[in-house]
């Protein structure tokens, strides 16, 4: 008897120590460079939303509007705030990382200001009320005092999927637009196209 619950004890304890070497061969993590590109699913990433954004301001800043606007203000630059822009598409996209590449690329330009958002300047108007009642007054941010934007910068991205098999076609439109704030105009619109093929090892759906 004895004997026999010695056998069951080493062998429960040779499952736990499988268990465990398995579960710690599972996972390997390879740290990579940001600008890295990898796809694994064929579907929009990192380096679509990054690739999109410069190509789209580099188009922008090709139109006249912004060096009009400086001739016309004596120099200044001109604002800009970002406004929608809507995922059309059948899948989970970062638009708010697509929005933060496109105001880190018109930056980056040296010809245009980014003004926050409307849920930013929410945060940043509670904290510079709290800074009329707790700093001291020759540090506390005035009222009043905001830059306003004088174009609005809003789009959409579109895609259509073409399915046989294990293989794919997907097509991304990304279509944007800027507006004049002050006249309606529209000063530019830009469009950009990625087109994928992607080969699956089985039927995805």
């Amino acid at each position: 008897m004895f004997f026999n619950i010695e056998i069951r004890r080493s062998f429960a304890a040779l499952a736990v120590a499988v268990v465990v070497v398995g579960c710690s061969q599972g996972t390997r993590v390879t740290r990579l460079e940001p600008e890295t590109v990898i796809d694994l699913s064929g579907f929009w990433n990192d380096t679509d939303s990054r690739l999109v954004a410069e190509a789209l301001i580099d188009d922008a800043m090709n139109f006249p509007w912004a060096r009009r606007f400086m001739q016309q203000n004596n120099g200044d630059v001109p604002a800009v705030i970002f406004g929608s822009v809507r995922n059309r598409t059948t899948e989970h996209i970062a638009v708010n990382t697509f929005l933060r590449d496109m105001e880190a690329a018109f930056l980056r330009t040296g010809l245009t200001r980014v003004v926050a958002d409307p849920e930013q300047r929410s945060q940043i108007r509670e904290e510079r009320e709290d800074q009329q009642q707790n700093a001291s007054a020759a540090t506390r941010a005035r009222m009043r005092n905001e830059l306003g934007a004088d174009f609005m910068l809003v789009g959409e991205i579109t895609s259509i999927e073409d399915v046989e098999g294990n293989r794919e076609v997907i097509y991304y439109q990304i279509d944007l637009n800027l507006t004049d704030l002050e006249s309606s105009e529209r000063v530019w619109i830009g469009q950009h196209r990625i087109k994928k093929f992607v080969e699956r090892s089985r039927t995805r759906r």
